[in-house]
């Protein structure tokens, strides 16, 4: 098991905003906070097909390199806990044609005081004690 927290978007381009789970990724590491999202929710938020500052980057993966649209600055990013929200922050958006769950960066997940305690599910904000629950998986296929 993973974790995955309940992560509240809204486009700066287009105003839209979804709910989602996303995957807390270590592994993700960006310089800047990053969230990866499959294309079709990029579309629900107003950003596929991508605007015209996106660009093409390379990415490498367990699977090989793979080329994903980044949005610089296009969304705003809160943690919606249950009886806590933390953020917004503001962050890139990483189009990907492949992947089917949104992915928090290494950077975004700091950003938002994301902790993770066990990776068997278990987290925490960096300002509290409180264990936290993984939220279930959300697919956007």
């Amino acid at each position: 098991m993973a974790v995955r927290v309940r992560l509240r978007i809204k486009s700066l381009r287009s105003g839209r905003e979804a709910l989602t789970s996303a995957l807390v990724n270590s592994g993700f590491e960006a310089e800047s906070p990053q969230l990866l999202v499959p294309r079709r929710l990029a579309a629900e938020l107003g950003l596929w097909p991508p605007p015209d500052d996106a660009y093409l980057v390379e990415f490498g993966t367990a699977g090989g390199v793979v080329r994903n649209y980044l949005v610089p600055g296009a969304a705003e990013v809160t943690v919606e806990a249950g009886d806590r929200s933390v953020g917004p922050v503001k962050c890139d958006i990483v189009i990907s044609g492949v992947e089917e769950e949104v992915l928090i960066s290494d950077r975004l997940g700091g950003e938002l005081g994301i902790v993770i305690l066990d990776l068997r599910g278990k987290w925490r904000f960096s300002d509290e004690d409180r264990v936290r629950e993984t939220e279930p998986p959300q697919y956007w296929v």
